[in-house]
């Protein structure tokens, strides 16, 4: 049986103790060009040529902390036949599938795991199922490789995503009951579906960033609504004793790259972020909010200048590394729709992105980073220095869904880091 491993996510940049992750299947080639905006993304992926660069990920991963695939996480638990007629209920009823729900019972656990993240097909053994258009009973969750938003580590517990699409529903329900139920994870979760709140609340990682003990940095879109915040406050505002600041940064609803927070701007070290330029420093209507809460109650929310001046404020001083380059708006933009802006670090000034925004590579490399490739390090040709590194991944496939390397990583365990 795995160790028990306390949840722990106190900063985002703290040395990286374990990472739920989901190396994506057939579920994503079970998309065509017609359906493929209904599962959120912008075009199709090639499995093979997607799975080698998401190899690269987990290779490096590998090499630095402990990795939790969530299709086995999820078959640990289903062995449990409480657990799993629970979930296989909750799932079938949330998504009028009851029909099926005895024969995903009578399937083993790694099996039922596998059919509830890529799909149970159609049974056609009626009239109606034999001409209906769809492929499957429960769909395939195309998105799951970005294990990113549907839980987020939050201190000692664990925030289960309020998706802002149901396509994505499921995820959340499975993230809940890993984390509930897992053996190996000593957590409390927080479930925005499970309580009496405004049906308008949505939240999801990539919006949702841990800067400090005291300081969340949250983003509110299309994705993470602003009664989605609301409910954080009500979360933070449940520790009478302590004080936190919440900074807001507000999103535009186009282009779709501008879907999280953590496309726009990621935490790199102590002393350094990756932002994409025109939205954090630029002059635009989008507002950067300072929200304070002391003994249990907002007692302030004033309007900032932008992100890193709101930062700077409470001590955290980041010189900032620009997504494209300082140069060319042009090239600022293309790098940042591929997720220039998102990087994954797994330990202070250490940090993973994609290799084909050269601009912003190069950028990371006028700042100190020591550009590694992340196949020369698997390869044994390059070695994992000691100091300030960027490690790229391959990404000509994977950033065409819409994510990158943070999107694809659920820490849930970090040493924490003195600012």
């Amino acid at each position: 049986m795995l160790e028990k491993m306390k949840i722990g996510l106190y900063t985002e940049i703290g040395k990286l103790e374990g990472v739920v992750v989901h190396t994506p299947g057939r579920e994503v080639e079970e998309m065509t060009p017609e359906n493929a905006e209904r599962a959120l993304y912008s075009d199709i992926l090639n499995l093979s040529v997607a799975g080698r660069e998401y190899t690269q990920l987990k290779g490096v991963l590998n090499k630095v902390t402990r990795t939790f695939e969530v299709k086995d996480l999820l078959a640990d638990i289903l062995k449990d036949e409480q657990i799993k007629s629970a979930l296989l209920q909750e799932i079938c009823r949330k998504e009028n599938a009851m029909k099926i729900l005895p024969d995903l019972l009578d399937l083993d656990a790694g099996e039922a795991a596998r059919q509830l993240i890529q799909g149970v097909p159609l049974k056609r053994d009626n009239l109606t199922s034999y001409l209906s258009a769809e492929r499957f009973s429960l769909r395939p969750l195309h998105n799951f490789l970005f294990t990113r938003d549907a839980s987020m580590g939050f201190y000692d517990q664990v925030l289960i995503g309020k998706m802002a699409s149901s396509v994505r529903g499921r995820e959340s329900i499975i993230m809940n009951a890993i984390f509930t139920h897992h053996p190996a994870m000593e957590t409390r979760t927080i479930d925005p579906s499970a309580q009496d709140f405004s049906e308008n609340i949505s939240i999801e990682g990539g919006d949702f960033l841990v800067a400090r003990e005291d300081v969340l940095v949250v983003g509110t879109g299309i994705r993470t609504s602003t009664q989605g915040v609301d409910f954080i406050i009500e979360q933070l505002k449940l520790s009478p004793h302590k004080s936190y600041h919440l900074l807001v940064q507000e999103l535009p609803p186009t282009p779709e790259s501008f879907i999280h927070l953590d496309m726009v701007f990621t935490f790199l070290d102590r002393d350094a972020c990756m932002i994409y330029e025109p939205l954090i420093l630029g002059t635009t209507r989008f507002h950067t909010i300072h929200i304070k809460i002391e003994n249990g109650e907002v007692v302030s929310i004033r309007e900032q200048k932008n992100l890193l001046s709101a930062l700077k404020k409470l001590g955290i001083d980041l010189k900032p590394v620009t997504c494209g380059g300082s140069k060319d708006a042009w090239t600022q933009e293309r790098e940042q729709w591929h997720s220039g802006a998102n990087f994954f670090a797994f330990a202070p000034g250490q940090v993973i992105g994609y290799e084909r925004n050269e601009h912003t590579v190069e950028e990371m490399d006028k700042n100190g980073f020591e550009i590694i490739r992340a196949e020369d390090l698997l390869n044994g040709t390059a070695t994992m220095p000691s100091g300030k590194c960027a490690i790229t991944i391959a990404g000509s496939e994977l950033a065409r869904g819409g994510g990158g390397a943070r999107c694809m990583t659920m820490p849930f365990r970090r040493e924490k880091a003195d600012w």
